[in-house]
């Protein structure tokens, strides 16, 4: 009798391990392994269907690499990349420094939102193309020109993401800082500026892209030079292999700044991450 009911106790465990196995969720597939699928899945068409493309109107991956090996061997594609991102770079932190304190000042103080969120909000929309032969004329055709485009086309999403951030900001938190007597530019700084940090990172993404079409188009319309130039000049040759040699460098350095971006933002903001749900 005993066996009996140590067998049932048994058969009722193994029973309940299978079930809650049958229930156990199935772990996730890694967001890289995703992207890793899609990326080879996409290049895998291309290069599928490109070999059937007439040279002058198209390329596919397996040609294009072998242009960009080509370049890198000559040392061309890293003279030139060291070319564009010299402006990039001043540019970028330029608007960077430039652009969130001027988002904070403009979502904290209603004096200077009235008085310049017109321009912030018409710079954003004006296309700026128009503006480059009036900055050649300004700052001549050399480096100052290229960092001035993209000074500008980075500036605007990088304010006006911070200024809405503030925006946002729980006045709870503006009634704390003040109930124990903090001035203005204390609570600007310890208060609103880390709640709006996840708003800053945003514009710093979205001025990433900026950022890279503007210093091709600074130097179509500038100094033909970096990867801009060879673009213009593998486009006027009708090699369109190289000419996609330069597209596809900016478009990985472009993922990977942004990556970068959301490195740091981890980094600065970790609760961010905490407080975020997403399936």
């Amino acid at each position: 009798m005993v066996e009996l009911v140590r067998q049932d106790m048994s058969m009722n465990d193994g029973n309940m391990a299978g079930a809650a196995s049958e229930r156990a969720p199935r772990a996730p597939m890694p967001s890289w392994l995703i992207t890793v699928g899609t990326v080879v899945f996409f290049i895998g068409l291309w290069e599928f269907f490109g070999r059937d493309v007439n040279p002058i109107f198209g390329s596919y991956p397996s040609a294009i690499a072998v242009a960009g090996w080509e370049l890198a061997l000559s040392g061309q594609l890293g003279s030139a990349m060291l070319e564009s991102l010299r402006p990039f770079v001043v540019g970028y932190l330029i608007s960077i420094l430039v652009g969130v304190p001027l988002g904070l000042v403009l979502g904290r103080f209603r004096v200077m939102e009235a008085a310049l969120g017109i321009f912030i909000t018409g710079g954003y929309a004006m296309p700026l193309v128009a503006l480059v032969p009036l900055l050649v004329l300004w700052l001549g055709l050399g480096f100052w020109v290229k960092v001035a485009v993209i000074f500008l086309m980075c500036v605007f999403p990088i304010a006006i993401n911070t200024w809405l951030g503030v925006k946002v900001v729980p006045k709870t938190l503006i009634e704390v800082g003040r109930a124990f007597v903090a001035p203005d530019h204390v609570i600007l700084r310890r208060i609103v500026l880390p709640a709006t940090l996840p708003y800053i990172m945003a514009g710093l993404r979205l001025a990433v892209g900026r950022g890279v079409v503007a210093m091709v188009i600074a130097e179509f319309f500038t100094a033909i030079s970096g990867l801009g130039g060879i673009i213009i000049n593998a486009a006027n040759n009708f090699d369109t292999a190289r000419m996609f040699v330069p597209i596809v460098v900016l478009m990985v350095l472009a993922t990977l700044l942004n990556s970068l971006v959301g490195v740091i933002e981890r980094k600065v903001a970790p609760w961010q991450v905490e407080i975020a749900s997403r399936d």
